[in-house]
């Protein structure tokens, strides 16, 4: 991180008169586990032949000054399970990551597993104010009968859940629009949050968004050159991205991008939807769910 990075992220949000940015979609997680992603990414990573070097690869004390000197007001600690009798204990660091962190959104999340509904229900009643899952990395089915109590839990709750389940940047067995179309005929009133935009089926799952009002979308990785370059967005969907403009979320995947941060606004920015649009989904949305 350059001085340069920081005035030039600073001078994005306050050339808009926000009071500073909301990033729905950050990577805070306890240290053997980051050091174990970050491991995946230096050696395959989920894009074979294309590299994917780790822009914020700092300590966390670092990585959250550098949160707040970007001038984050409020972010979160996506964790995610890979595999049973690992969710409940990333729940517990995650509710003592965010009593050390304030600024941090309580953040939980879950797997399909025997006793996944009772520590969801834990992680709700002490405090969690949103979930990860990562349909892909997990290669679990969103409809799985163990996660029924799950979804009932979140749902009547009305706790957002930041849900990995596009094809892109890497496919996975249960990855795709037809399942979560499933989950929501289920549970209708699921406040998910589509992460990646959906990407590459961004059309499929802003249309999803218009259906059910519950629904949101973040921009993690969307739009930006890396992106586009392999998974563009359709310009048929700028009409989509108007209609939604208070449903969709900032978000940057920091500090695993292999660009910099900067680089996740100018691509929200040259969208040229106007500046409420960008101030919405910058801050307004976010801080208005979670602030």
């Amino acid at each position: 991180m350059s001085p340069t990075e920081t005035e030039q992220i600073r001078s994005f949000w306050t050339d808009l008169g926000l009071p500073g940015l909301f990033d729905v979609h950050t990577h805070f997680m306890p240290k053997n586990v980051m050091d174990k992603v970050w491991t995946y990414f230096d050696s395959a990573g989920p894009l074979t032949g294309m590299a994917w070097p780790i822009t914020y690869r700092e300590d966390e004390d670092t990585r959250i000054e550098i949160m707040r000197e970007f001038g984050v007001r409020g972010f979160t600690s996506m964790i995610y399970p890979h595999k049973p009798g690992m969710a409940e204990w990333l729940n517990s660091w995650g509710t003592q990551f965010a009593q050390r962190v304030p600024d941090c959104v309580h953040t939980a999340t879950f797997y399909p597993e025997e006793g996944a509904t009772q520590y969801v229900e834990s992680a709700v009643a002490s405090g969690a104010r949103i979930f990860k899952s990562h349909i892909q990395v997990g290669n679990y089915p969103p409809n799985d009968p163990l996660l029924d109590g799950v979804w009932g839990i979140i749902e009547d709750a009305a706790i957002p859940v930041v849900i990995h389940c596009g094809s892109g940047p890497a496919s996975g067995a249960h990855t795709g629009p037809e399942s979560i179309a499933t989950l929501l005929q289920r549970f209708p009133r699921l406040p998910l949050i589509i992460a990646h935009m959906g990407m590459p089926e961004y059309l499929q799952f802003l249309e999803m968004a218009l259906q059910y009002p519950n629904v949101r979308l973040d921009t993690t990785m969307a739009f930006t050159d890396f992106s586009e370059a392999s998974w563009p967005f359709p310009k048929s969907g700028r009409s989509k991205l108007i209609d939604l403009q208070g449903r969709i979320l900032f978000g940057s995947d920091f500090p695993n991008i292999p660009y910099p941060y900067l680089d996740a606004l100018t691509a929200v920015a040259r969208l040229d939807l106007g500046d409420e649009w960008v101030s919405d989904v910058c801050y307004r949305n976010g801080a208005s769910l979670f602030l």
